[in-house]
């Protein structure tokens, strides 16, 4: 029934767009299927291997006036539960652009800043226990300015808290985050930074400040994102952070190669990160290749990559696992299912 709904708002949606003049309409769907194998301390997790679904993914984006446009992904395979389709949406929101100035509510990404958050999850292969454990789509607004010359933007958000997700327990989910980022794209050097205040408990708050950096030369880019994160209870810097960096080389338009390393720590005694517990310092190193087999397009891409964790987690549920190793190949694909242009 769920799915019959989708279509039919996703049909009335487009037949709506159709209908009126000098409207666009981009609608396209993603999937991507893996064969992996995962192993601790050389022996083999079954629960864990085996060839695995991983994304399945509908995203439509468009304009309904000139200063009105929209942007909307919903995560086909994500199991909801009881909880409602709503959860399973990764994005739904309406933006307003006049000039240089915009203002966007929905649900929409919480604004964290780093390129291994802000990458989208079917590109990304293995993370850091951060990235893992942080819910990064929440209702809110936004107000963002763009310079004139297109090379900075900085935002300002009020959204839910990510920690009140159903997974964190927590009966009261009156609370809050108030995010400031900076998007800088300066051609050999671009940035992604912000800094967050986020409500971990009602009344008690986190505080990130996260600085993500991207450097291209050549055929080579590297990204490195630096998140620190502290309370009123713990030391300021340096106790309770991530470090998460890629480097690739591009040597072919169809050929990527990379290598990536997270590094998370939380050598504190108090309460307030969810994300990466007290008793954490674990270490993941990894890379893979990736082919593109069409010529001129990403729409096709394969895939190879491993990774090794080691170190401890102060979360025994947690994603990252001493020992750990995980071995996966398969394959991602993009369709244009519509699309309608001025």
């Amino acid at each position: 029934m769920k799915k019959r709904t989708l279509l039919g708002l996703l049909m009335l949606c487009c037949a709506t767009l159709f209908a009126q003049e000098n409207r666009l309409i981009n609608l396209r769907m993603e999937a991507r299927a893996d064969y992996q194998s995962e192993y601790r301390n050389s022996s083999a997790v079954n629960d864990n291997s085996g060839f695995k679904g991983k994304f399945l993914n509908i995203r439509m984006d468009g304009n309904i006036t000139d200063d009105f446009s929209y942007s909307y992904r919903q995560r086909l395979n994500k199991p909801n539960g009881n909880a409602s389709f709503f959860d399973a949406t990764d994005w739904i929101y309406l933006t307003y652009t006049n000039s240089n100035w915009s203002l966007s509510a929905g649900k929409q990404v919480v604004g964290i800043g780093g390129y291994e958050y802000d990458r989208a999850p079917i590109d990304l292969y293995f993370c850091s226990e951060y990235w893992n454990n942080i819910p990064c789509y929440k209702i809110g607004a936004s107000v963002a300015y763009t310079t004139d010359s297109g090379k900075d933007k900085y935002l300002l958000q009020v959204c839910e808290s990510p920690f009140r997700d159903n997974q964190f327990n927590i009966e009261n989910k009156q609370m809050y985050a108030y995010n400031l980022m900076w998007y800088g794209s300066h051609g050999w050097f671009n940035t992604i930074y912000s800094t967050n205040i986020i409500e971990f408990l009602p009344g008690k708050y986190i505080n990130y400040i996260v600085l993500g950096h991207k450097v291209n030369f050549g055929c080579f880019s590297l990204e490195l994102d630096i998140m620190n994160r502290a309370t009123d209870e713990h030391a300021f810097f340096g106790k309770d952070m991530s470090i998460m960096g890629e480097l690739q080389w591009r040597p072919l338009e169809s050929l990527n190669v990379f290598a990536h390393v997270t590094y998370d720590v939380n050598n504190t005694d108090a309460a307030g990160d969810f994300c990466v517990v007290p008793g954490t310092e674990i270490t993941r190193v990894g890379g893979g290749v990736e082919f593109y087999p069409i010529k001129g397009s990403p729409d096709v891409r394969l895939h190879l990559n491993g990774c090794y964790t080691y170190g401890c987690n102060g979360n025994s549920a947690g994603a990252l696992q001493p020992e750990q190793t995980i071995l996966a190949a398969g394959i991602t694909w993009r369709m244009n299912l519509l699309s309608l242009k001025r």
